[in-house]
């Protein structure tokens, strides 16, 4: 996921994201926990995709916070 599509998103919907990938981490931590998953650097990517959209929410409230 590109941080472009992110800022795209209104607030709503990027915390949707947020918990759509927050629950896909769970999911691939369970799996490793239980030696199913193959492709461990699947879980990397995830943390990255949350880390992105983390950045975009809080760069869209400063954007708020200079126009008040």
């Amino acid at each position: 996921m590109k941080a472009s599509e992110l800022r795209a998103k209104d607030e709503g919907a990027l915390k949707q994201e947020l918990r759509d990938l927050l629950k896909a981490q769970f999911g691939l931590r369970m799996q490793i926990a239980t030696q199913q998953l193959s492709n461990v650097s699947q879980l990397k990517k995830v943390r990255r995709d949350i880390a992105r959209v983390h950045t975009v929410i809080n760069q869209q409230l400063a954007e708020k916070a200079k126009q008040q």
